[in-house]
């Protein structure tokens, strides 16, 4: 599953990230600016002292003249042009500031600048020693970068507040829309919230409620009516078959075409039954007999073979019962056992019920990996299906009535040609 941040985590990031953006912008401005302006100010101090200097050395080249600095920490220094004296690392400078970083004779750090300006064959030094400007340089950025962590700091703060603000009633609508049912008795969720965007979304949904409800109301009405509508005809029809069958006057094949017409009577009352179900989400109970209603399926699929050579055999247990009215388990099952003997030109159809599931074996053509994937789709016909009938809505309503009472249906091929239909179901205990 792909991870996707909560809003209110975007929200509380989103903070974070401008305070620590802001507060550190600020933080190397700060920190550009003092040093520009620093290094401005001391360059052109120092250039005019030594230039000064120089030019008061060229005017009094008596040792004894005195000449007044500015600030006692800069120290002045005149040589003639390649005197020994010159410090080695001051040899060869060009005219201009330069910055030195080094040890003093204590070990201790030391930072200052050095000016050097020429007159003449006379060579100007002037050191301004800035070590504690550094030092405090140094405890500035240090002191900004608190600033910076502290303001992030007040930022996630003041994003988690503000989240959970933003956030209450987002959280609140989402809850109360988690307690609706669908069906239940609507709830007006917009005069709960304030008439801003957050109750725009609670009246959207109000409506949208409104029309699901009369939706799933109408289609009650209307299963419940077909429901009712259907097994009052069907209930006609299958007595008139049974009045008929009792006449003793009946040729064969009439009894036969009477048989059929009670067996599509049963069928369409199972049916009826078993999508009322499907339709109102409901799980009805019973105690079906599995091995009774597998036997009276696997009749009615013999009769209707209409000659094929296939033989239908029902073995194991006869004490198996299922928690479930025995309409649902007949769809189920029916459907399995019917569509074994429909696709089986030749052979055998076994079906074998066990103390937690039912198995159709066939001798049919068997099934390629795709119709074993799509078999339960609705639509959905088989490779297989040639120019048989059916609209491919079987096994869709077995994979629904399983998904209703929690058991479980697959189809799969077997090795030795054919495939097998297994119903997992839960035995009920007796």
């Amino acid at each position: 599953m792909r991870y996707r941040s909560r809003l209110r985590s975007r929200l509380i990031v989103s903070f974070v990230l401008l305070g620590f953006t802001l507060t550190a912008t600020f933080a190397l401005a700060t920190l550009y600016l003092r040093d520009r302006l620093e290094s401005q100010l001391i360059g052109d101090f120092l250039m005019r002292e030594v230039t000064a200097f120089t030019q008061f050395k060229l005017a009094n080249p008596d040792p004894d003249a005195n000449y007044t600095l500015s600030d006692e920490k800069v120290l002045l220094f005149a040589f003639r042009e390649g005197s020994p004296s010159i410090p080695e690392k001051w040899r060869g400078l060009q005219d201009g500031v330069h910055r030195f970083h080094e040890r003093d004779a204590l070990g201790q750090p030391d930072a200052y600048k050095l000016a050097v300006s020429r007159a003449g064959d006379v060579v100007g030094f002037l050191r301004y020693g800035f070590r504690y400007e550094a030092l405090s340089q140094q405890q500035l950025a240090y002191s900004l970068l608190v600033a910076v962590l502290l303001f992030s700091f007040l930022s996630l703060v003041l994003g988690v507040w503000s989240s959970r603000r933003v956030m209450r009633p987002v959280t609140d609508l989402a809850r109360r829309i988690g307690e609706l049912r669908i069906g239940g008795a609507p709830r007006k969720l917009a005069e709960r919230f304030a008439d801003d965007e957050i109750g725009q979304l609670a009246a959207a949904f109000d409506d949208y409620a409104e029309r699901l409800n009369a939706s799933i109301q109408r289609d009650r009405e209307f299963n419940a009516d077909v429901s009712h509508e259907l097994r009052t005809p069907l209930a006609v029809i299958g007595g008139a078959a049974e009045l008929l069958l009792a006449r003793p006057d009946l040729d064969e094949k009439t009894k036969v075409r009477l048989s059929r017409i009670q067996r599509a009577v049963q069928q369409c009352t199972d049916l009826t039954v078993a999508l009322l179900m499907l339709s109102r989400n409901e799980r009805g109970h019973g105690h079906a007999d599995v091995h009774r209603i597998a036997t009276q399926l696997a009749e009615a699929s013999r009769q209707q073979l209409a000659g094929k050579p296939v033989a239908i055999r029902v073995e194991g247990r006869e004490d198996v019962h299922v928690d479930a009215p025995e309409a649902v388990l007949a769809v189920a099952l029916g459907n399995l056992i019917g569509n074994a003997c429909k696709y089986t030109p030749e052979g055998e159809v076994r079906v074998q019920v066990e103390s937690d599931r039912v198995q159709v074996f066939d001798t049919g053509p068997g099934l390629s990996a795709e119709d074993a994937t799509r078999l339960f789709e609705r639509g959905y016909r088989g490779s297989g299906a040639g120019g048989t009938s059916g609209g491919g809505i079987g096994l869709s309503i077995v994979s629904r009535l399983c998904e209703l009472y929690g058991w479980e249906v697959t189809v799969t091929p077997r090795p030795e040609g054919g495939a097998v239909a297994t119903l997992v179901y839960a035995p009920r205990s007796n």
